[in-house]
């Protein structure tokens, strides 16, 4: 184990691309799969929760009330293609093609190209099991959006570490 798998600090990787937040606000290698957040594109009000497990890529999507998507019948929907592209852009493909244990080389890797390279496989949808935390997840991070911009610390972030001030 590294040091800072022992720390209480997380590591903050900066995006390997920029990427707009209006279709997937919330992206993240955790738990074993690749989930996210996906703006629904024809409600305003929806979102839908998708994920890909790593490895076997079983899938799930589904609205935030927890109702399955309608595009996710024994295929891939668009939600999980739009979260695919979006990872790749905050992570970058050699990230992404590691965590999801997909053998293709990096500099061939695209949303659309990992996405192919999962079908393949024939993945399995496995139900929205992490659907609960991971929008729990998203909405704790869209909170401190509210915050207004204050030098003192904030008790729920301790475990971060404390910056320098520009002198």
């Amino acid at each position: 184990m590294s040091d800072w798998e022992r720390s209480s600090t997380a590591r903050v990787t900066p995006p390997a691309r920029p990427r707009k937040l209006a279709k997937v606000p919330f992206v993240e290698l955790a738990d074993g799969r690749l989930q996210g957040v996906v703006s629904s594109g024809s409600d305003i009000g929806r979102v839908y929760v998708s994920s890909v497990a790593a490895g076997t890529y079983a899938f799930a999507c589904s609205t935030n009330n927890n109702r399955p998507c309608g595009g996710a019948r024994g295929s891939f929907c668009n939600h999980i293609g739009a979260l695919v592209t979006e990872a790749v852009l905050q992570y970058g493909a050699e990230r992404v093609l590691r965590y999801l244990r997909i053998d293709l080389p990096a500099p061939d890797a695209d949303g659309p190209a990992l996405l192919s390279a999962m079908r393949s496989t024939r993945p399995q949808a496995d139900g929205a099991k992490a659907a609960a935390s991971v929008f729990s997840r998203f909405l704790r991070h869209l909170a401190y959006l509210e915050h207004a911009p204050v030098t003192t610390p904030l008790p729920e972030m301790h475990f971060f570490p404390p910056t320098r001030a520009a002198a």
